[in-house]
């Protein structure tokens, strides 16, 4: 399935029952860290792992090109993989909500009012040509990546008024306004740059110069658009840190491009590469069907996905004139038929996704509780009636790819709403850029014009679909966001006005609404999870209810396939798949599997 993840990695905790004016190792959402200040490893690795071999792989993020090496700007299709070239001041612990734990920096300490946060910085920190990162490389960081960064870190540090080297080794960051809760942990997870590499070098052009560094690895050999590898630093610097002990134990990260979902499997069967995460269910039930597999030298594997879900759908644009209205939004939707093609096509692997939050206790379900109405009441006058009753779902159809009552009522919709049977006429482009998704979309659009919409597929390369999609050129398309697990500030660019008209933002449908502003401040000041939980529910009602979507599907794990010539922990991490950082290559079974 297509898979649209940001390009950028701006997670937000929150850090309201967390501020205590004294050192922490260590910073979480509400104030609960798992381990303690003298922890040796996270649960989840293996401290002994070797280090070697190679991973090749697909990566998830569901590109075909790639030609730059920076990804931190809206400019350019940035390769797979390059999070593993920055350091960042502190680091996920991947089986927490929303914990970090130091790695530049030692220690971070929150102000009592919260509005500001000071890091104590480890003097052992070097860049990869072995200069040292420093308090001033730190605020570099922040004032390029808020000035010339792609639209979504000036969003999210929009209140972050200031960071300041207080010596060498110890930076402070300063907020303004009431919605600061999340900002320590914006901050402490922004990519470090080395201060002097980029005063020498536009930052904001797209290059595949390669850039310099302070993390676990650095680019080796590469071809654009066609692979990109990463060689395991022997000398960095923080290998031995408790945060990284056996962690990213390949000596090789390699991704491969291919521009045919069909390509890519045929070239894993044919060992071309190592590693591939599944998204076709019909691939998955039958593709796999292989002398290898049988006889256990390709290795299928399902693991559990305990993170929200996400929203993935075909996402509707109401910059356009006819999406603005809410019933022509409603009829798109009823034309789709998930009944059937989850019988048809999925082999019934799919649950229908509901929410904006499915997979979560974010999700809103049955009638408003007294806490979520409190939220809600204010607004009641401006909301649909169906807000304040059972959340909106998809319904549910007889599975006959045409159910006439569902594609009845979308008629009427439209006829009410000024198109068809006689009205103007209604047309409907689904921007794509890959073949693979046509036995979806194509019953999707026989059925629409049974609706009376000139619907119709645009397939585009890939490079001018990311230009598009940027500048949110396109009727409908295909997109799905993977959520955290604490949502905060970076919700402002999945759903908030301000992202509406920012190129290059989430927020594909343009949704431009004072009520989900509204709900999205509650989100982000949430002073508990039970506050946050109430808060989503709330937005997602709301958003359900605006039609903005025609929701997909989802399964609540992760199929995989590689060949047998790796081990890992005997824990996953409870939020992440774990294998590029906690797998490593077993000699044994590689010298094994090449014998036979």
């Amino acid at each position: 399935m297509l898979t649209r993840l940001a390009a950028l990695t701006i997670a937000a905790a929150a850090l309201a029952t967390t501020a205590s004016a004294e050192p922490r190792h260590g910073l979480s959402a509400f104030g609960e860290l798992k381990y303690p200040a003298d922890f040796k490893h996270f649960e989840y690795v293996n401290p002994g792992a070797p280090k070697g071999g190679r991973l090749a792989m697909i990566g998830t993020a569901g590109r075909t090109t790639f030609d730059s090496f920076n990804n931190y700007i809206l400019k350019g299709d940035s390769a797979q993989g390059l999070e593993y070239l920055f350091d960042s001041l502190m680091t996920r612990a991947l089986d927490e909500p929303d914990a970090v734990y130091g790695l530049v920096a030692a220690s971070a300490e929150v102000a009592l009012d919260g509005k500001s946060v000071t890091f104590t910085m480890r003097p052992e920190a070097k860049f990869a040509d072995g200069t040292p990162v420093t308090a001033d490389d730190v605020v570099f960081s922040f004032e390029t990546l808020k000035q010339k960064g792609h639209p979504n870190f000036g969003l999210s540090l929009r209140d972050v008024v200031k960071a300041e080297a207080l010596d060498p080794h110890t930076v402070r960051y300063e907020f303004t306004g009431d919605l600061i809760r999340d900002l320590p942990l914006v901050v402490a997870e922004l990519p470090i740059l080395s201060k002097a590499y980029y005063t020498a070098r536009p930052f904001d052009q797209t290059s595949l110069d390669k850039p310099l560094g302070s993390g676990p690895y650095e680019i080796g050999a590469y071809k654009a658009g066609t692979f990109v590898s990463y060689k395991r630093r022997p000398d960095y610097w923080a290998r031995d840190l408790p945060v990284n002990r056996g962690r990213f134990n390949f000596d090789e990260l390699r991704y491969d491009y291919y521009r045919d979902r069909t390509l890519e499997l045929e070239g894993l069967k044919a060992g071309s590469f190592d590693f591939r995460e599944e998204f076709t269910s019909i691939d998955w039930a039958t593709g796999y069907d292989v002398p290898a597999v049988k006889e256990g030298r390709l290795i299928r594997l399902t693991m559990p996905d305990e993170r929200p879900s996400g929203a993935q759908g075909f996402f509707i644009n109401t910059r356009r004139e006819p999406f603005k209205d809410k019933r022509v939004r409603e009829a798109l939707g009823l034309a789709f038929d998930f009944e059937w093609s989850n019988k048809n096509l999925f082999f019934e692997l799919y649950t229908r996704t509901q929410s904006f939050f499915e997979n979560s206790d974010m999700k809103a379900s049955g009638p408003p509780s007294p806490e979520e109405l409190k939220l809600l009441e204010p607004y009641r006058d401006r909301l649909a009636p169906e807000v304040f009753g059972e959340p909106y779902s998809p319904p549910v159809t007889d599975a006959s790819g045409r159910d006439r009552k569902h594609l009845k009522r979308a008629r009427d919709l439209l006829t009410a709403a000024g198109y068809g049977d006689g009205g103007r006429p209604l047309t409907v482009e689904i921007l794509s850029f890959e073949s693979g998704f046509d036995r979806i979309v194509i019953p999707y659009i026989d059925n629409l014009k049974r609706i009376g919409v000139n619907a119709s597929l645009r397939r585009v390369d890939p490079a001018q679909y990311e230009r598009r999609m940027k500048s949110f050129d396109f009727d409908m398309t295909t997109q799905r966001y993977a959520l955290r697990l604490t949502p905060g500030v970076e919700v402002k660019s999945y759903w908030g006005s301000d992202a509406a008209a920012m190129d290059g933002s989430f927020n594909l449908a343009g949704i431009k609404d004072p009520v989900v502003d509204a709900l999205i401040t509650k989100v982000i000041e949430a002073k508990s999870r039970a506050e946050l939980a109430t808060a989503t529910r709330a937005l997602d009602r709301v958003l359900r209810a605006g039609q903005y979507w025609v929701p997909h599907w989802y399964k609540a794990m992760h199929n995989v396939a590689f060949w047998d010539k790796y081990a890992r922990p005997a824990v996953k991490p409870k939020y992440d798949e774990g294998v590029i950082e906690t797998w490593w290559y077993d000699a044994d079974k590689a010298a094994k599997l090449a014998k036979n």
